[in-house]
């Protein structure tokens, strides 16, 4: 008969082994997971590997392209803007470097810019909406009528600035004496809405923007309408920036999807690369015959440039 201490004992062994055993048995399982784990690492890793590599040979391509289109772009562009006035308008998120760049290659197709208007964080808030629209009601030239269907604040400041800031479309004269465009751009200024040095009226206007948005949804539909009355002003106008520009609630992107604006000023969504600067150009001197179209390589553009095959 088992006593009661062996049949403890028994059960003690029992007990013993189970854990033994799972001790053993994980040790197994975590060596065998341990070593996929490796291999998984080595497999991510070599594509990382190829991802990167694959990375250096597009922005090789890329830098490639740009130098070679910067080297032909005196014959491409061959005086296209010959005599041409461009006024330029730049967003706070503008970048700098293309606003430089941008400058170069208008006066490489044989135009000027005659001055830059930058537009503050208050110009494009919703929330200055009201002072902004009272600002510019106390400001209008006289003998101009700003149009009754620009109501929001994008809209009437284009219209305004259009009419102090761009030649008249048919006979290239100014449209409002020096004396009121001085007033209008001072108080615009005093009001923290707009930032200048010197500048003079020009045919055409060109809005350079960053793409940035923020958290306001509201600034690129801001941003694209002033666009849009700028062009109804002058022989021209173009909204370019980089391809951000063209997503989501950027600039470019609500002057493609809205109808409206779509058939106003030009867009550009690679002006960050020397094929949209070129394209800048063009496009101001589409817009001089008449035409507009949607360029680069982001979200609804017709063609990369003008004159190409429409994607």
């Amino acid at each position: 008969m088992i006593s009661l201490r062996q049949h403890a004992i028994s059960i003690a062994a029992i007990f013993f082994a189970l854990a033994l055993g799972i001790v053993l048995g994980s040790q197994t399982i975590a060596s065998d997971l341990l070593s996929g784990l490796r291999d998984d690492r080595t497999d991510l890793q070599g594509q990382v590997d190829e991802l990167t590599a694959e990375n250096a040979r597009l922005q090789l391509q890329a830098g490639a392209s740009d130098g070679f289109e910067s080297a032909v772009a005196g014959r491409v562009l061959a005086n296209s803007l010959a005599d041409r006035t461009v006024v330029l308008f730049t967003t706070p998120d503008t970048d700098p470097a293309d606003v430089a760049a941008v400058t170069h290659t208008i006066e490489a197709a044989g135009g000027s810019v005659t001055g830059n208007v930058g537009l503050t964080d208050a110009f494009i808030d919703v929330a200055s909406g009201d002072r902004l629209r009272t600002t510019i009601a106390n400001v209008i030239p006289a003998g101009v009528q700003l149009r009754t269907g620009a109501v929001d604040q994008g809209s009437l400041a284009g219209d305004l600035l259009g009419s102090v800031l761009l030649l008249d479309a048919a006979n290239a004269q100014p449209q409002s004496s020096p004396q009121d465009t001085a007033l209008a751009l001072e108080t615009l200024r005093g009001g923290g809405f707009v930032t200048y040095g010197d500048i003079r009226p020009a045919q055409l206007a060109l809005v350079l923007t960053g793409g940035n948005s923020g958290s306001d949804g509201n600034r690129g539909s801001i941003v694209s309408r002033f666009a849009a009355a700028l062009d109804g002003r002058g022989a021209g106008t173009v909204l370019a920036g980089p391809p951000p520009s063209a997503e989501g609630s950027g600039p470019v992107a609500v002057a493609r999807a809205d109808a409206a604006l779509s058939g106003t000023a030009s867009t550009i969504d690679n002006v960050d690369r020397e094929s949209g600067r070129i394209t800048v150009a063009l496009a101001l001197q589409e817009q001089l015959n008449g035409g507009v179209g949607r360029y680069g390589t982001g979200p609804n553009s017709t063609a990369v440039t003008v004159g190409a095959v429409p994607s």
